[in-house]
């Protein structure tokens, strides 16, 4: 048997959560390099998160399938290894037969493989050139096997026809190419293809958006007046992280029936509370956001109908039976929600413990997808931008979010008399299908009232 016939394809694993593809931010390995069972190999950026990616396999690279900036499409060849001959294998490596047989356990955390056991055959990769049915035309169909790039090109896929039809056909890497193409009206015939054998890269296409011949080629809609694009217009294309936010949030308001309540508070007993307990535990201090979300478990407690969700499909409102608490964190790549489970039973220390850690991860980049989904109730701090309310988006398929305002101070009547007050304003926004208006106010005069008076805490226990 050849090295050739021997070499193994690790496919792009399935990345959970409905994720379909993922973009190649760093490959932490080049060609000819020496791996090991489960070494990180590629660093990607998914909708949700950035992840590093290990390889269930052991041996010499032979290729990288894709380059930096590259969006694969899950199942889609990442990278092809070759055995290692015995005289080439180094020192530490001599078990590296026997730990691939024994399988990977560790390519994406809370994620597999997607490749199967030891009981599954293993076969060799299939060479396809399958352009998107919608996008083949006759001239397409009738074209010879032989006219068609060769078996180095095994992972391009053959571009539908360009709008004018003199124009050569472009090699493009996968439908994700096509469809960045297709909805910035890019005739791809038009585009010069930098990766490997003249392929077009997503990098291609977004630097023929900035050509003049190229903007805005797409036949506009009928019924809506695109203004062109101007020389000095920058062109962002909507896509990872910032994509996945903008369809989150569309969706949220196209399901949501939404209705935002607010209070101006008296936040001066919080920050009095907050100096006390730092003072008492100066190893473990504890932040505002830590008692806030300390304030929200207790009043999901006491209304928990807005720790849930609604099943359109079923027709029905789930009640969360744990708070699984969002807190919304501005990062580099667009605002992320990690989610802390079971919040609820977490001490005041463990909450500022957790949060403290959880958002540090969320700015770095280094948390997996799995804590960015399934939270119950998001707690939003917009304070820290300066200003003092918002009417935010829910988010999807949350009930509701609790909005925090910068804390300033304000002239404020305590007991009949004028006094300079540390004042913030609290802000509830919530699905009305869910609950009506008394169970809102009810929970947001909870939340006021103990941040006005952080003893209602212990009454409220």
């Amino acid at each position: 048997m050849t090295t050739v016939e021997r070499t193994q394809v690790f496919l792009l694993p399935d990345l959970g959560e409905g994720l379909s593809e993922a973009e190649i931010v760093e490959w932490r390995v080049a060609v000819g390099d020496v791996v090991t069972v489960d070494q990180s190999v590629v660093e990607v950026e998914t909708a949700k998160a950035v992840v590093d990616v290990p390889c269930p396999y052991a041996g010499r690279v032979v290729t990288l399938h894709g380059a930096a900036g590259e969006v694969r499409p899950v199942g889609q060849p990442l990278i092809t290894i070759a055995p290692l001959d015995g005289g080439d294998e180094p020192a530490g490596h001599a078990t590296y037969r026997e730990e691939e047989r024994a399988g990977s356990g560790n390519v994406l955390i809370g994620y597999g493989t997607g490749h199967g056991g030891a009981t599954r055959r293993r076969r060799r990769p299939r060479l396809v050139l399958a352009p998107e049915p919608t996008d083949v035309g006759p001239a397409d169909a009738a074209r010879p096997d032989t006219a068609r790039p060769d078996a180095a090109r095994a992972d391009v896929a053959v571009s539908a026809a360009p709008a004018d039809p003199r124009s050569p056909a472009a090699l493009v890497i996968s439908p994700i190419v096509r469809r960045l193409a297709r909805d910035h009206g890019v005739d791809l015939g038009t585009v010069r293809g930098t990766g490997p054998g003249g392929v077009i890269r997503r990098a291609d296409v977004e630097a023929a958006l900035t050509a003049p011949a190229a903007r805005l080629a797409a036949v506009p809609d009928p019924h809506v007046a695109l203004a062109p694009a101007g020389d000095g217009d920058v062109i962002v294309p909507l896509t990872g992280v910032r994509k996945a936010i903008a369809d989150k949030l569309s969706r949220s308001r196209r399901e949501i029936p939404e209705v935002t309540i607010w209070v101006d508070v008296d936040a001066t007993g919080l920050l009095e509370t907050r100096a006390a307990i730092n003072a008492a535990t100066p190893d473990a201090p504890v932040s505002i956001l830590a008692l806030l979300a300390r304030i929200c478990l207790s009043g999901l407690r006491r209304f928990p109908q807005l720790n849930a969700r609604v099943d359109t499909e079923a027709q029905r409102i789930v009640q969360s039976a744990g708070v699984h608490l969002g807190i919304a964190a501005q990062t580099d790549r667009g605002l992320l929600v990690p989610v802390l489970r079971d919040a609820q039973r977490l001490t005041t220390a463990e909450l500022a413990a957790e949060l403290a850690a959880t958002t540090a991860a969320a700015r770095a980049g280094n948390l997996p997808p799995a804590r960015l989904t399934g939270g119950t109730f998001t707690l939003n701090n917009y304070g820290v931008f300066g200003v003092d309310g918002s009417t935010p988006i829910i988010n999807h398929p949350e009930a509701a979010l609790l909005g925090v305002g910068r804390i300033v101070d304000k002239p404020w009547v305590v007991d009949g008399q004028l006094a300079v007050r540390k004042v913030t304003q609290l802000s509830l926004t919530f699905d009305h299908r869910v609950c009506d208006g008394g169970v809102a106010g009810g929970f947001l005069r909870h939340v006021a009232d103990c941040v006005e008076r952080p003893a209602m805490l212990i009454a409220a226990v």
